[in-house]
């Protein structure tokens, strides 16, 4: 359920907050800082739309390992290297996010970082998701 103060302006892309209540059986999904390289660690690009595509086929990717689907995500983090190339891209961006993740926008965190690790990566991104015990499948407990 979002979380959403009924005189605040709708945000943008993103949910202010998200409740779930925790069934039993329920599975909570972290998935660590996610880079645009592929599933090999090579990258294919250093433009920052097309990893960002990347790095959300990638979480995509991990969550379906834990039996999770882009709507159970509750909480992502982006880390950039580079603010204005970031807001540039956003068009970009949503038709990626749009793409993978459909219409579903959890709460959300952006923040300009001064580096990451990999050199060649632009942006990095983190999740977490709740997953109804109906949905589990596969992964390791």
């Amino acid at each position: 359920m979002k979380l959403q103060p009924p005189d605040w302006l709708a945000p943008r892309g993103y949910a202010n907050g998200i409740a779930t209540d925790m069934t039993v059986g329920s599975r909570l999904i972290f998935v660590g800082g996610q880079i645009g390289w592929n599933g090999q660690q090579q990258f294919e690009s250093d433009d920052f739309a097309e990893q960002t595509r990347q790095t959300l086929q990638n979480i995509v990717d991990i969550l379906a390992v834990g039996g999770a689907r882009p709507e159970h995500i509750t909480r992502m983090t982006w880390y950039v290297k580079d603010k204005e190339e970031y807001v540039n891209a956003y068009p970009e961006i949503g038709k990626h996010y749009r793409a993978l993740l459909g219409k579903h926008f959890p709460a959300m965190t952006a923040v300009e970082v001064a580096d990451l690790i990999e050199d060649r990566a632009r942006v990095e991104i983190e999740v977490t998701a709740v997953v109804p015990p109906a949905n589990h499948q596969g992964g390791d407990a």
